[in-house]
């Protein structure tokens, strides 16, 4: 198998899908977290399409929340990789709901 470098970008509909794909790839597989960036799809800032995880309100006593995040589409996760370890990407992708997953 080839150890050339690849590029594999994931689409997320949030923000959590998002972070959930990178802890997998950071964790589970070992990859550098230098190595992968997560981005809005558009130019707006953007918590995905739908809201989940931290950016809805926490139910907490006390605690002030704002269950109104900038929901301006989905975000990208963009993996820098060796070509070996495109199944582990894709795993990783698929496992946190990817809605879209391409090489670049």
């Amino acid at each position: 198998m080839s150890n050339s470098p690849s590029t594999i970008v994931g689409t997320f509909d949030t923000r959590r899908a998002a972070d959930i794909a990178v802890e997998h790839l950071v964790q589970e597989y070992g990859l550098d977290r230098a190595a992968i960036m997560v981005a809005p799809v558009s130019d707006a800032n953007s918590a995905g399409v739908e809201a989940a995880g931290a950016d809805v309100e926490s139910g907490h006593p006390d605690v002030e929340t704002n269950a109104a995040p900038a929901l301006s589409g989905a975000l990208t996760v963009t993996v820098d990789m060796n070509a070996d370890e495109a199944e582990a990407v894709q795993q990783a992708f698929s496992d946190a709901g990817a809605t879209k997953v391409e090489r670049a």
